[in-house]
């Protein structure tokens, strides 16, 4: 195998586009889908977040549940998917989550319901004074099909406590996740980079992933995140260039050998470079994200949207196949 810390990017790439090929040949995915930021209010003050609001400010904002399912209704109709994230709320139960997910399974029970990280997972214990596993419990019977990876961001406490100071420890994030596969629910799971991690930060974080999949099985995809600066308190750094998104990209791929699959997550890296990336060792082009708030906070530059057809056009381009998935990588068509 190529050295995983090898200065040849191109080669690099071509070690982590041979692993994707052997387990997906041409084929990229991607799913129709809605993100729902149902509020930007939050506890944490992480200094990498541009969406976090206090409270009564000006542009802060919370979702009732009535709200939530017009939102899906207008923007989501052809949605196979909603991904649900948002801030830690100080005033909200844990029966508002509840009644969330049951609202939304109501009202589309076609669509799978992908919500909370584990950030709000152990918020929700900490609320409703209930284990994890508890919490996990209602909220799959209320509706919950699978858990987004975020939260995440880099499992090097030094580095945490610069960038993420109230947020819970990666070993805590690690520990909810290994709960949530225990009780049958499947996740996604990411890693924030471009900051102030190093590679062995990087690496490190990539180890722990692959030794909690060799134990649960429950990471269905991988999202490596590029970090935004603008609009942060570290709005001073200058984001990861296109070649560190290649190296991340395919140096996931070698090193998660494990995780199915790899996202090249286009609100992050912008459809240019991860239509690239799709050379570099990922499989997915995760889905049409209608409509992401907490990236373009930061100031991302990408579309608040793609259509099927442009999705399915990057990829063609790329000279791959297109295929249409649902949340757990059932196939639903191929283009």
């Amino acid at each position: 195998m190529v050295d995983v810390l090898s200065n040849d990017l191109i080669e690099l790439g071509k070690e982590a586009n041979r692993i994707k090929e052997e387990k997906w040949g041409k084929k990229v995915f991607f799913v129709k889908n809605i993100h729902l930021n149902y509020t930007n209010i939050c506890l944490n003050k992480c200094k990498f977040c541009a969406f976090a609001k206090d409270e009564g400010d000006d542009d802060s904002y919370s979702m009732d549940l009535s709200e939530i399912v017009k939102y899906i209704g207008d923007k989501g109709e052809d949605a196979k998917e909603i991904h649900i994230v948002g801030g830690l709320h100080p005033h909200h139960s844990f029966e508002y989550y509840l009644d969330m997910v049951k609202a939304i399974k109501e009202n589309f029970p076609e669509k799978a319901v992908k919500a909370f990280s584990a950030v709000e997972i152990d918020y929700f214990s900490k609320i409703s004074d209930l284990p994890v596993n508890e919490v996990l419990k209602r909220l799959k019977k209320a509706g919950l099909d699978m858990m987004p990876g975020g939260g995440a961001e880099i499992f090097a406490s030094a580095v945490r406590r610069q960038i993420c100071p109230e947020k819970i420890s990666g070993e805590r994030w690690l520990e909810v996740m290994e709960i949530a596969h225990k009780e049958g629910i499947k996740s996604n799971a990411t890693m924030l980079y471009g900051h102030l991690e190093s590679m062995d930060d990087i690496l490190d974080h990539l180890e722990k992933l692959r030794d909690l999949q060799d134990k649960t099985g429950g990471f269905v995809a991988f999202i490596p995140l590029s970090f935004h600066p603008e609009n942060t308190f570290l709005n001073h750094m200058k984001p990861a260039t296109g070649v560190e998104d290649l190296r991340i990209i395919a140096l996931s791929r070698i090193v998660l050998d494990n995780i199915p699959h790899i996202k090249a997550y286009w609100v992050m890296l912008g459809e240019k470079t991860a239509q690239v990336a799709l050379k570099f060792g990922a499989d997915d082009l995760d889905g049409t994200i209608v409509k992401e708030n907490i990236t373009h906070s930061a100031g991302a530059k990408s579309k608040e949207g793609l259509t099927l057809e442009e999705l399915v056009y990057l990829i063609k381009s790329a000279n791959l196949i297109p295929v249409e998935r649902d949340s757990f990588y059932n196939e639903i068509r191929s283009y």
